[in-house]
């Protein structure tokens, strides 16, 4: 695994670490798959909407940055045919967190549960599933799981995506608070959770979406890119295995042996360690004490492949 840093290292050691920087140049070069990917869900549209009826409770699907509600009909069209009240956010283009798009995405949380009296299965795209577990912090009595679909949620301000040239100009209105943890220094998300990625995606580094896995949060790798995760087939199918599970009893996520060429086997933010290279396999590595957060042993594993340590 190769993870590179920011051109400035004086600047991540002043943040406590190696940055991540985006993908590379030739892996956001595959986003252009995403058409690819939306003629594929034309052609399994049928046989994804021909999956069992669901039990009727609400969802809440949330776009990613830039993207709006127009972006998630695909996904709240196939929602509505497996038997859901699919929801939109009704808030516009997502312009990043600011406090105006945080203070209406609770309203809406709140609206829709009012409206249902049940709990809410929250899905978010890319930068939505951000907004998903910030949700379902404040108000897990309202949340019955949550699903994201690319979200860089292990992301810290100093990592980098493709579009971090667009978020530094609109940062000085995001919600300064909103960040200013990462998920794993907040602790485990109190509801299911479900995070699907893919190791090609040209947006933000896979490595970032990934979570814990145990008993009630799992990850699930599909092939696929970032711009296509709301057209994907394979994501869609995990969207509506994770929908139709039983309230009391979720489990995580296990594809038929029919379809299992399209999920790889899924990595866990614990077992993130250096693949080493093949021409070195003679060489006996000296011992090393490694950091035992998930996130800062990849920091650590960036800054050794550079060579700073």
């Amino acid at each position: 695994m190769t993870v590179s840093l920011v051109s400035d290292p004086s600047e991540a050691a002043e943040l406590g670490g190696a940055a991540l920087e985006a993908p590379e140049l030739w892996i956001q070069m595959l986003e252009q798959g995403v058409l690819y990917e939306v003629g594929a869900l034309f052609a399994a549209s049928p046989l994804l909407r021909s999956i069992g009826r669901g039990d009727n409770h609400p969802v809440l699907i949330m776009p990613g940055f830039l993207g709006g509600d127009s972006s998630t009909l695909p996904l709240r069209f196939h929602i509505r045919s497996w038997g859901y009240w699919a929801h939109g956010v009704h808030g516009g283009r997502n312009m990043g967190p600011t406090p105006r798009m945080l203070a209406r995405l609770d309203e809406r949380l709140v609206k829709v549960h009012s409206r249902h009296s049940r709990k809410i299965s929250l899905v978010g795209w890319s930068a939505g599933g951000q907004y998903a577990r910030y949700l379902a912090r404040r108000h897990p009595d309202m949340v019955r799981q949550v699903i994201t679909l690319g979200t860089p949620i292990q992301l810290q301000p100093q990592d980098r995506s493709s579009m971090s040239f667009i978020s530094d100009r609109l940062e000085h209105r995001f919600d300064p608070d909103f960040r200013r943890l990462t998920e794993h220094e907040q602790g485990t998300l109190p509801v299911p959770s479900t995070a699907v990625y893919s190791r090609s995606d040209g947006v933000v580094r896979w490595e970032a979406c990934i979570d814990d896995v145990d008993d009630l949060h799992d990850n699930v790798e599909i092939r696929g890119t970032h711009s296509g995760m709301g057209f994907n087939p394979a994501a869609l199918y995990v969207v509506a295995d994770r929908l139709h599970q039983s309230e009391e009893d979720w489990r995580p996520f296990h594809a038929p042996a029919w379809l299992r060429t399209f999920f790889p086997r899924s990595e866990s933010c614990q077992h993130l360690h250096r693949r080493d290279d093949l021409g070195s396999v003679t060489a006996t590595p000296s011992p090393t004490v490694e950091p035992t957060d998930p996130i800062e042993r990849l920091r650590v594993i960036a800054a050794r492949e550079r060579g700073d340590t």
